[in-house]
């Protein structure tokens, strides 16, 4: 026992680095940790000699802030030539101090948002978004016009006025349409295609005008050259219904009796055949009207009560193809037409189908697919004739038969009188005085 004690007491100076032997030192394979030497945030101060420090003890590292060894002092590099890293702040590794590369150590604050930048920039990027988004439309829809008529073709023209004059044609084309469609829509099945309806609209400043031209009007056919054939046919006063004018030539012949008969420029001109129209309503939602009377018609179709009600494609067509369930007969029918039209524009001209991609797009395809125009007619002229007839329905315009005079042969015959100031009125885009039938 003396002996071990005095072992004991003897540690400090025998335990050296020599005396271990491969215990826990230099290239133990011991799991046992190595001493605070290998500690590479530590930094050691020099050994005490044997017998000083406490109980023998030798000197444990200093963190003093300071001079010397052992602390934060100025010298960052150890008696064996490591560097601690304290003296640069520098704790985890890595070179710099806060915020520097690899530093773990405080970072100055972010600064505030550029709010005005964010708002510049965003506004931009939504008025790119919104210019790109307008003129691909406008180049589909323009690519979707049928502009199949020729005006050039038309001979002999009067003298084009003030403001802009359409002649809107609706007409019995069943075109593309299946056995059952025609069914269904109570069309029948006739060869080639007539017109079901005639309206000039004038737009000026003066507000609207909407002037129905009932088919069964009686008209000159004047000299006209063959829209296919290129040939000159010549006027022999010969006298027919309007609507045998385009079932004669088509529109250019069509276009060019009514110029004949009424002194008036027609600017462009717009037609719908039966499927098309029950497509634009449908694609619409349907459209609300009120209808002035009971109506009951087993060639068109039609059976409505008196009264508000929303009426879909199908219901639409049979609506303003009615004429024999009306006592005016063809009078009465052209103004449900024009009454139903102008209903027909408000209804597509509403922030809720403007606004709404969902709605706009189907109801632009559904109407440019189904309409045939002149060549000269342009996106911005069909807006303006829609906008037109909104303004019709709104009571901003007027909607008018044409002045009738009496009948002759089963034809509906013009006022002259009242027609001739009808028409100047129109070329001088002055307000309309004139009534109708």
């Amino acid at each position: 026992m003396p002996c071990t004690l005095g072992r004991m007491n003897d540690w400090p100076g025998g335990w050296s680095d020599d005396n271990r032997g491969n215990r826990y030192g230099r290239g133990s394979s011991s799991a046992q940790p190595e001493g605070a030497r290998v500690m590479r945030q530590v930094r050691r101060g020099p050994a005490a000699p044997p017998g000083q420090g406490y109980g023998g003890v030798p000197q444990q590292p200093s963190y003093v802030n300071g001079q010397g060894h052992g602390g934060y002092g100025d010298d960052p590099v150890r008696d064996d030539g490591y560097d601690s890293g304290y003296n640069t702040g520098q704790v985890y590794g890595g070179s710099g101090g806060p915020g520097g590369p690899g530093g773990r150590g405080m970072r100055e604050p972010r600064p505030a948002p550029n709010w005005r930048r964010r708002i510049k920039v965003t506004t931009i990027t939504l008025v790119t978004l919104l210019v790109v988004t307008s003129v691909a439309t406008y180049f589909w829809a323009d690519g979707k016009l049928n502009r199949e008529v020729d005006l050039s073709k038309v001979i002999d023209r009067p003298e084009a006025g003030e403001g802009t004059n359409y002649l809107i044609v609706g007409s019995d084309s069943r075109e593309g349409m299946s056995a059952e469609e025609k069914k269904q829509l109570h069309t029948g099945s006739a060869d080639g295609k007539r017109t079901d309806s005639m309206m000039i609209l004038h737009t000026g400043s003066n507000g609207p005008t909407l002037i129905s031209l009932p088919r069964d009007s009686d008209v000159e056919i004047p000299t006209f050259v063959g829209s296919d054939s290129g040939k000159t046919y010549q006027g022999t006063g010969r006298h027919v219904k309007l609507n045998a004018a385009y079932a004669e030539d088509g529109p250019e012949l069509l276009v060019r009796t009514v110029e004949f008969n009424t002194g008036l420029h027609i600017d462009h001109y717009v037609e719908i055949g039966f499927a098309g129209f029950a497509n634009i309503v449908d694609s619409v939602g349907g459209v609300e009207i009120d209808i002035p009377q009971d109506i009951k018609d087993s060639k068109s179709g039609a059976d409505f009560k008196k009264g508000k009600q929303t009426l879909n494609g199908e219901e639409a067509l049979a609506f303003v193809r009615t004429r024999y369930a009306l006592a005016g007969s063809d009078l009465d029918r052209t103004k449900n037409q024009q009454k139903f039209l102008s209903a027909l524009a408000n209804q597509v001209a509403t922030p809720s189908t403007v606004l709404n991609p969902f709605k706009l797009y189907p109801t632009m395809g559904a109407g440019l697919d189904s309409l045939i125009v002149d060549k000269d007619m342009g996106l911005f002229d069909l807006a303006d004739m829609f906008w037109s007839m909104k303004g019709v329905s709104g009571g901003e315009g007027k909607s008018m038969n044409m002045p009738i005079s009496g009948s002759s042969g089963g034809n509906l015959v013009w006022d002259k009188a009242k027609v001739k100031t009808l028409v100047e009125q129109l070329k001088n885009d002055e307000t309309v005085t004139v009534s109708g039938n």
